[in-house]
């Protein structure tokens, strides 16, 4: 059985106090921060460093392809991959591709890794942005997490194992972002909810019904999706084990789109028991679900306290800032000599 055999993660050092969008702009005050990536950080920096994490917890396993899935690549036309391939000083037969422009790339570029031959790092990474005052940048966050998939075997236990796969497509436009334009487009919120739900509690079915088990044998729930208001209507499945739900980690770091739900698997594997079950749910233009099957190897291989380390701290960087970085707020640059 292929899974997971090692994980890293990567969150920028920045924080931005959703208090301070409130007092800038008038408008009705939220709670919490948002991870920040800073003026010389993109989606490749970024998921450069959490494959690096990745690598250093299994030395011994060389990535043989690699998969970048990402919404906001930092280029098109060329392949982004390529930069974190290098970065890792990998071999130059191992293969490097993207998949990029949609949130929904993670879960494929994660599932392509899981089906893939030998050992296969997949890289999900965001840099989470919207007009000033809008909820995706006051929801959004920043941030990556890389997965190195493998075969399970004596000298190099998988930490989970993928039990049962369930999907759901329907071609609907609720969130889209043009060419060239800076931020994404929204349709009224509860379209979005209206036709979510349904679609994930359809993958959520077929998923536990492969796995052979019901709602209640969920250990940890995580559900993640831009889209706010269906991930909390999925939260309240019925027969589900209450308090099951992990944090979705909102009120700290906000969404990390691609990565998000990569990101919250990694932080519930820090302290999941061997044989509990993990269902993630991952919301984007669909739904994907997928149950793994924690091992009895995670206590031994898991890097210690990798995204709980990534959440503390933290500096705080003012909303002026936090608009140059994202190019809506043109100011003077600093004089040099």
């Amino acid at each position: 059985m292929r899974g997971i055999a090692a994980y890293g993660v990567y969150v920028p050092y920045w924080r931005l106090d959703r208090k301070t969008i409130a007092s800038a702009l008038g408008v009705a005050a939220a709670s919490g921060t948002r991870s920040v990536a800073s003026y010389d950080e993109d989606t490749t920096s970024l998921g450069a460093e959490a494959a690096r994490a990745a690598v250093r917890a299994a030395p011994r396993l060389g990535p043989e392809a690699l998969y970048f899935a990402t919404a906001q690549p930092a280029y098109l036309d060329k392949t982004n991959a390529t930069a974190i391939h290098a970065a890792l000083d990998l071999a130059p037969s191992t293969p490097a591709f993207d998949m990029v422009g949609a949130v929904r790339s993670g879960s494929g570029a994660l599932r392509a890794a899981l089906d893939a031959r030998g050992y296969a790092l997949v890289v999900l990474s965001d840099i989470r942005t919207g007009l000033p005052g809008s909820a995706d940048e006051r929801e959004g966050g920043d941030g990556a997490v890389a997965f190195l998939c493998g075969d399970d075997s004596p000298d190099s236990p998988v930490l989970a194992e993928p039990v049962a796969f369930g999907s759901a497509t329907a071609e609907f436009l609720e969130g889209w972002r043009l060419p060239g334009e800076p931020a994404s487009r929204q349709w009224e919120e509860r379209f979005g909810e209206h036709v979510y739900v349904p679609l994930g509690e359809t993958a959520t079915t077929e998923a536990l019904k492969q796995a052979g088990v019901t709602a209640q044998s969920i250990n940890h729930r995580v559900i993640a999706g831009p889209h706010t208001r269906a991930a909390k209507r999925l939260a309240g499945v019925r027969g589900a084990t209450r308090g099951s739900v992990v944090d979705d980690l909102a009120a700290t770091i906000g969404n990390t789109g691609t990565a998000h739900a990569g990101l919250l698997l990694t932080h519930v594997l820090e302290r999941a028991a061997p044989d509990q079950l993990i269902a993630m749910v991952s919301l984007a233009d669909g739904c994907d679900v997928t149950v793994w099957r924690v091992t009895s190897a995670v206590a031994a291989r898991r890097p210690p306290a990798a995204v709980a380390g990534e959440l503390q701290g933290g500096g705080a960087v003012s909303y002026a800032n936090f608009l140059t970085w994202r190019g809506f707020l043109r100011r003077e640059p600093p004089r040099r000599r």
